[in-house]
């Protein structure tokens, strides 16, 4: 895997999804994410599989006794907060040293993955929810959903000092999302 490359991926529904994986809607073969381990992924698929949520460009703070991980509203400096992308994904692990190359290693044992994590879910043999890209066939649908970090960050990280971060402890990127069905049009 190369993680300093984020390919296109081409989504169902308006011409820009990779053969084969037909955003899950296809009747006739499962999606790759329910046919393959995440160590058989192509590159493309596995950066495919990031939802764009953002929830894990969230600063985290470890309590030093007891581990436990607090996710802060403070976003990464290289976080863009509207689209919920990284302004440099190429160049993100020079410029922020503690930004982590995610693995399926991982994805199986990183206990900060937000629950919703498309990379978490497959590591634990669980299938996307109707809001992630793949399923839905539009790139917006987490943001419809509520699931992302947009309008949710308060601050980058280059705006808050150090002691200032418990300040900004908050729960709802580790929890599951409970994401609203989008109206029947």
């Amino acid at each position: 895997m190369q993680d300093d490359v984020r390919p296109q991926v081409r989504f169902a529904g308006n011409g820009t999804e990779p053969a084969g994986s037909e955003g899950g809607q296809n009747d006739a073969a499962r999606p790759f994410w329910k046919e393959k381990t995440l160590e058989d992924l192509t590159p493309a698929e596995w950066e495919s599989l990031c939802d764009g949520c953002g929830r894990c460009c969230l600063v985290k703070l470890e309590d030093a006794d007891t581990g436990q991980i607090h996710f802060t509203d403070v976003a990464c400096k290289l976080l863009d907060a509207e689209t919920c992308r990284c302004r440099d994904y190429a160049n993100r692990r020079r410029k922020v040293h503690d930004c982590i190359g995610l693995t399926p290693d991982g994805a199986r044992s990183l206990a900060w993955l937000p629950p919703s994590c498309a990379y978490r879910l497959v590591a634990e043999g669980r299938d996307l929810a109707w809001w992630h890209p793949l399923v839905s066939g539009r790139a917006s649908s987490v943001h419809e959903a509520g699931v992302s970090v947009r309008g949710r960050v308060s601050r980058s990280e280059r705006r808050v000092r150090l002691a200032d971060y418990p300040d900004h402890i908050v729960s709802w990127p580790g929890k599951r999302p409970r994401p609203r069905r989008p109206k029947a049009g």
